[in-house]
């Protein structure tokens, strides 16, 4: 019998984390749905920072299933992206259990905090990075060679960077959750500054095309973004700890 009182907690706790996932996936799939029925109208809004160069850039089929998987891409990744907010919310839900009821309250600033944390890193990467990026790199063939890229390449490197930026850029609000359970702290962030830089770069490396300007161009917001979670960290610490400091108060209040 004790044996099934400690099983069942966990039980339930998976059960809990499937039903999570499986409303997820719907989510998913209905964004992705959505974006499958304006794919044109999402591939021409992608194929906008083309425009934005001064160098001469041909995009090209040269697949013969090249705009199948382009439509394919664009709706999946795109369903990420539209059902965010619910994908977020779902996430809160599993781990509000373990949080204190004043931390409950926050459901609605962490949900919009998140989202617009990844669409504000998503339209940096398009509006600044992405277009930089490509002009940088279309410069470098001399004059004498035109420069073809496939389209399935294109959109997967431009899905990539757009998709990358947006996680990184939920930095502050992983440092928030971390350093309200007590996991993180500013001292601790402050005192492995140096680590954390050379692990920003290895992380951009990774989740970046393999060439150094983008690494760069990734790894520099993360070190400003660090930074500023810093002072969220330490923000949420001080907020953790308010609760405790009027505990300790109270009950010396009382033996006196």
């Amino acid at each position: 019998m004790k044996l099934e009182d400690k099983e069942m907690p966990f039980l339930d706790h998976l059960d809990e984390f499937r039903s999570r996932i499986i409303k997820v996936m719907i989510g998913i799939v209905i964004g992705a749905v959505l974006c499958l029925i304006f794919s044109k109208q999402l591939l021409n809004v992608l194929m906008w920072p083309t425009t934005r160069i001064d160098l001469p850039i041909d995009i090209q089929v040269l697949k013969v299933q090249g705009m199948f998987i382009v439509t394919l891409e664009i709706a999946f990744f795109g369903g990420i992206i539209v059902s965010l907010p619910f994908v977020i919310y779902q996430i809160w839900m599993f781990v509000a259990p373990g949080l204190y009821k004043h931390e409950r309250r926050y459901v609605p600033q962490i949900i919009i905090s998140a989202t617009l944390l990844f669409l504000f890193g998503v339209a940096f990467a398009y509006f600044f990075i992405f277009p930089f990026a490509l002009e940088f790199f279309i410069g470098l063939a001399p004059s004498s060679i035109k420069a073809n890229i496939a389209i399935d390449f294109y959109i997967s490197f431009i899905i990539r960077l757009l998709v990358v930026f947006g996680l990184v850029f939920q930095l502050p609000i992983l440092c928030y959750f971390l350093s309200k359970m007590g996991i993180l702290t500013p001292e601790f962030m402050r005192k492995y500054r140096r680590h954390a830089i050379v692990v920003i770069f290895i992380l951009a490396a990774l989740f970046t095309p393999p060439d150094p300007f983008t690494q760069i161009m990734l790894g520099i917001p993360l070190i400003i973004l660090y930074e500023i979670s810093i002072y969220i960290s330490k923000i949420a610490t001080r907020s953790r700890n308010k609760p405790e400091e009027e505990l300790s108060e109270q009950r010396a209040g009382a033996k006196q």
